[in-house]
């Protein structure tokens, strides 16, 4: 199997296994889906948070007013009673007027963190660290256990205009965030190796060779954005040892430095004639004027 690191700019991203034999589209297809799919965990991570903290989003209509406002333009959140937390809510205000303040018990927050962290570890950077390829069934099982949390805690569900909704029924809305900045489109998608492009229409082994146990650094990017930086020669964990080595090799040499020092040379109890010239009583003699 060839091994692939992948990586967007200088960050590591996940391991990915493929053959020579497959064409670079198809590896294409594979590394953006995972990419992309990583991605979207994280996003409903991030929102399961804020549920777990302040219940179910309001109305797009309803965000950031105020009570008095909301009064004022006789607006209510008709979703509030239909989508009510397993075990009853406890009310926390949301300060950002973004959530309706009705969250979980502490019980099924709980149920929302554990699934959570379970999820992020599934796909994790980490993973790359421990030498473990991540898969698109890994990125399901993680989707499915997130969804599975949720319907638990909101066996109702949620609202239609909840991003966490919308995200599972992959209908979601990120123009003009910063989370559609790090989406890469399958077919805006490209793969640098060795500072060539892999392009579509080739295989594999057409860069690599039939050599199918190999291990490579690939970097993932949307066209346009020109040829990445190329890998260092030094990777950062070498770097590190590196210098712990120089710096205990120049604390050794400072040790031996101390061990020549022949400065004792110098002091009395080393002057092989001493004695003699005590005998002759030569010693404290001094020169100068009484």
């Amino acid at each position: 199997m060839v091994q692939m690191h992948v990586k967007h700019g200088d960050e590591s991203q996940f391991l990915f296994n493929t053959t020579v034999d497959v064409p670079v589209e198809t590896v294409i297809q594979q590394v953006a889906a995972i990419y992309n799919g990583r991605l979207k965990v994280d996003r409903i991570c991030s929102e399961i948070s804020e549920l777990a903290d302040h219940g179910t989003t309001l109305p797009p209509n309803m965000q950031g007013l105020t009570d008095e406002q909301l009064v004022d333009l006789k607006l209510k959140d008709e979703w509030e009673e239909r989508c009510v937390p397993s075990g009853g809510a406890v009310f926390k205000k949301d300060e950002i007027g973004r959530r309706n303040g009705h969250a979980p018990n502490d019980k099924m927050k709980e149920v929302l963190t554990k699934t959570m962290e379970e999820a992020k570890a599934l796909i994790s950077k980490k993973q790359a660290q421990a030498n473990v390829c991540v898969t698109m069934e890994m990125v399901k099982e993680a989707l499915d256990q997130l969804r599975g949390a949720v319907m638990i805690v909101y066996p109702m569900g949620l609202p239609p205009h909840d991003p966490i909704r919308m995200e599972f029924e992959n209908q979601e809305d990120l123009s003009g965030t910063q989370a559609s900045l790090q989406v890469i489109p399958e077919e805006e998608c490209q793969l640098w190796w060795a500072a060539k492009e892999l392009q579509r229409g080739k295989k594999l082994l057409e860069y690599l060779g039939k050599n199918d146990k190999t291990k490579i650094v690939v970097k993932i990017q949307k066209r346009g954005q020109g040829a990445p930086a190329r890998e260092p020669l030094v990777s950062e964990e070498q770097q590190k040892q590196m210098m712990m080595h120089y710096y205990r090799r120049q604390e050794e040499l400072k040790k031996l430095d101390e061990a020549e020092d022949d400065s004792h040379l110098n002091s009395d109890w080393s002057d092989r004639q001493a004695l003699k010239r005590q005998f002759q009583g030569l010693t404290n003699i001094k020169w100068g004027p009484r």
